[in-house]
């Protein structure tokens, strides 16, 4: 657990009116501020090295900070499913509501995909797989975002389209693999010895001449106080958190990482105003010093790369991960077995999405077989909107671009089209996410768009006839702005008409081309140039 910063001097308090043992704080070491990313990787990453993983290379990684990290803020990007917010079910029963948490339609879709995720929470599911088949445009992946929107952060969901399993860079049997392992998490426990209680006062004593900064700290519980001394470092660190009297803190004795945990219900009055983060908590009751319980939840793919790169889980974030060696996986697998054997570990099957799974061949899916039969295996679930075609690697044709022995085993979820209502309620929906104020005449001609045309296109016509109304200076789209926007972009039937009319004039497979033809049609005036 490392050196305890925290030493009891054994010698009696004199600074408070009780009696009881006075502690000598040494230097907590400093620390700067992290992101909230860089906090999770570095407990992720010395919980495992605590639990002493076999380190399978020469010489051992050393455990070092991740600096200089920046945290993205204020990215609200709006992405084709960032409306989603689950599968929109009652949590009892699992009936799905008719809209709710960004999803309508698709009822008996979505309630069998509440089964299989109530399934994965209780733990009662592992190795199957789930093919999600439907037309397109019919909320296959976006019935998939939902249920990685209800797992939660604590079960693992890794998402991926086929043709990312082709690369360069790696064999598709690497990639699989990977892909499968970011899908099993592993939840460490580990005890810790921490200080928790509200701070009563702090004294610091500056030194004239620049010497070393001195100070007591005085924290309290409701049964017992104490004075604890304080050093330069730890001074600086409590300065960092902006730790004053009333808040209630917490140490880590083995990192000595300090956390403001709030402010105490004693102090509520203090201030006139208090910020809306501002949290209220009672004081800690029971001894000062406790022993707490800590649950890290780390993937098998992020403890295969620890221990297979010599800079550790720093090429977690350069994506250096490369090809990890069967040996290396295995032998994680048997230290893994071992943890949950003797308690410290528990396995969390997670999920992997693979979209437009008819894209893979013949290999991936005799390769996938294979894998959901091990005890290491997550949910496997897919999405294809193809009905008989050719599996990719072969000259047969099944159902869905599946091979009829890994059919066999799957679980198939049916989508259907959406009505007319709901093509409206999802435009209205993507609008409000859009944040554009567009008329109920608009919405209903961009419902016929969709209807006719497709709902991806007609969710396109909403921004683009925003930007037309803003132009104008409108603060409302109307219907003269969708009509425009839908002359200026072309449907994908309106686009098979031009390129029919067009055809001579384009380049086609044979790379020849008639410059000759005048508006699509032949038989123009030759052109004089004498």
């Amino acid at each position: 657990m490392g050196v305890n910063p925290l030493q009891n001097n054994g010698t009696p308090s004199t600074a408070t009116g009780i009696s009881g043992n006075a502690t000598s704080c040494r230097d907590l070491p400093q620390r700067r501020p992290a992101t909230t990313q860089e906090i999770e990787t570095e407990k992720q990453t010395l919980s495992i090295l605590r639990l002493k993983l076999p380190v399978l290379f020469d010489p051992v990684i050393p455990v070092v900070t991740v600096g200089e990290t920046k945290e993205l803020r204020g990215l609200n990007l709006i992405a084709a499913h960032s409306h989603i917010r689950g599968l929109g079910v009652d949590a009892d029963s699992l009936e799905p509501r008719a809209a709710s948490q960004g999803l309508v339609g698709q009822e008996k879709a979505r309630k069998a995909a509440a089964v299989i995720l109530e399934m994965i929470k209780v733990g009662k599911i592992a190795g199957r797989a789930v093919l999600i088949a439907g037309p397109p445009s019919t909320g296959k992946t976006a019935i998939a975002m939902g249920m990685s929107q209800s797992l939660g952060p604590d079960v693992p969901f890794t998402s991926l389209a086929s043709s990312e399993i082709f690369s360069l860079e790696m064999s598709k049997t690497e990639a699989l693999t990977q892909a499968f392992r970011k899908s099993i998490g592993v939840r460490i426990k580990e005890e810790s010895e921490m200080m928790e209680g509200e701070v009563v006062e702090i004294q610091i004593d500056r030194s004239v001449t620049g010497g070393a900064k001195q100070g007591k700290l005085t924290i309290k519980t409701t049964d017992m106080e104490a004075v604890y001394d304080m050093g330069s470092k730890m001074i600086d660190a409590m300065t960092k958190e902006r730790v004053m009297a009333g808040d209630i803190i917490s140490i880590d004795k083995s990192s000595g990482k300090i956390t403001k945990l709030g402010r105490s219900y004693a102090r509520s009055r203090d201030y006139d105003a208090m910020g809306v983060d501002t949290k209220f908590l009672q004081c800690p009751d029971g001894e000062l010093q406790k022993r707490k319980e800590v649950i890290h939840t780390v993937t098998l793919h992020e403890i295969d790369v620890i221990n297979s790169r010599t800079q550790g889980f720093l090429a977690l974030f350069s994506g250096d991960t490369g090809e990890i060696r069967s040996e290396i996986r295995d032998q994680i697998n048997t230290k893994v077995a071992e943890w949950k054997e003797e308690g410290k570990a528990e396995i969390v099957p997670g999920v992997l999405f693979i979209d437009e799974v008819h894209m893979l061949d013949i290999e991936c899916f005799s390769y996938i077989n294979r894998a959901l039969e091990d005890d290491l295996a997550p949910i496997v679930i897919m999405a294809s909107n193809r009905g008989n075609s050719k599996i990719r690697g072969t000259d047969y044709r099944s159902p869905h671009g599946l091979p009829l022995d890994f059919l066999d085993r799957v679980v198939i979820i049916q989508t259907k089209p959406y009505s007319p209502e709901e093509i409206q309620q999802i435009l209205g929906i993507r609008a409000q996410e859009e944040e554009v104020d567009i008329s109920a005449d608009a919405l209903a001609l961009l419902t016929k768009i969709g209807q006719e045309a497709g709902l991806r296109y007609a969710s396109n016509l909403i921004t683009t006839s925003q930007l037309i109304s803003v132009k104008r200076k409108a603060r409302q789209v109307t219907v003269d702005d969708v009509q425009r926007s839908f002359k200026l972009f072309y449907d994908p039937t309106r686009s098979v008409g031009f390129v029919t009319q067009s055809e001579k004039r384009l380049i086609g497979n044979d790379g020849v081309v008639d410059f000759s033809v005048t508006n699509g049609q032949g038989g123009g005036d030759a052109m004089e140039i004498s």
